[in-house]
């Protein structure tokens, strides 16, 4: 199934079960890219795909035939190495077709490794170092803020990401000038490249670090689409400070053998270990 076709359905229920078919194509089809480029990032684009569906299907005021629009919502892919999710919400939305998928990490393809607006409509800025995206989107929200702009900002980092220091200074700064346009999502999945993250570098008690800096904290499971279109809701209430969700989420999500293994960050399927995974996904759709 792809969308992107449509409008955002009427009614809590039916957006719910738009963006959870979506989601289910996004994962399907970024394995594929995967296995047929024969690289890429799988554990975290699973752990992901909810998010960024829940964004673009639902929460997003963006028009792909206008992707340049002064009043669009901001999105920054922070985590910048998870490509495939983010390429298949880009093509699903109708930013470039959706055969282009089939390029994905090829020579001279537009779909990078690591997204480049350069190249591709619907990329607001380019990530890779990780603490560098959501510097960039405290930037852009600061802009929205000067300008008495109405759009609204949304950054999605890793937990991984959080112990770069670049990522607190920007943290301490949106609090200080009370970026009420701006959402951060934390998909906190537990893990980074090789270990967990609470053995590489503590990050708990997290919410409270945020609160400190002079952020509203609120929890949700990050595969639960109703939760996060909850979430999602709220963020764009009236408020005064800016707004981090943390989403706990599952690396490798809706793949067995996948899921919570760390050497699944960039590791690639075998052509059985990804017919296993259409299988299993499969069966979550009939569920």
């Amino acid at each position: 199934m792809r969308s992107g076709e449509g409008v955002r359905p009427d009614g809590f229920g039916a957006r719910v079960s738009h963006v959870a078919g979506q989601a289910r194509w996004m994962r399907r089809r970024l394995l594929g890219m995967i296995v047929d480029a024969g690289q890429g990032h799988p554990g975290g684009d699973l752990s992901a795909t909810d998010i960024i569906a829940s964004l673009y299907f639902d929460v997003l005021r963006i028009d792909a035939a206008n992707p340049d629009a002064p009043d669009r919502d901001r999105f920054v892919m922070s985590k910048g190495h998870c490509t495939g999710a983010l390429y298949t919400a880009l093509a699903a939305a109708g930013f470039f077709p959706e055969a282009e998928l089939d390029t994905y990490l090829k020579p001279g393809s537009r779909l990078n490794g690591h997204p480049n607006r350069t190249y591709l409509p619907g990329v607001e800025t380019n990530t890779g170092p990780l603490g560098h995206g959501f510097p960039v989107g405290v930037g852009i929200a600061v802009a929205g803020q000067i300008d008495r702009a109405d759009y609204r900002v949304f950054v999605l980092t890793g937990d991984g990401e959080l112990q770069e220091g670049s990522m607190w200074e920007a943290a301490m700064f949106a609090g200080h000038r009370a970026l009420s346009n701006l959402t951060v999502i934390v998909d906190r999945n537990g893990l980074q490249q090789g270990a967990l993250t609470e053995d590489t570098n503590t990050l708990e008690p997290l919410g409270d670090k945020w609160r400190a800096f002079g952020w509203e904290v609120v929890g949700v499971d990050g595969h639960d689409h109703a939760a996060l279109l909850a979430a999602f809701d709220d963020a764009v209430l009236p408020r005064n400070k800016p707004r981090c969700i943390i989403a706990t989420t599952v690396k490798g999500q809706g793949v067995s053998y996948m899921q919570h293994q760390a050497s699944w960050h960039h590791g690639v399927p075998s052509r059985d270990q990804y017919d296993l995974a259409l299988r299993e996904l499969e069966m979550e759709i009939t569920r």
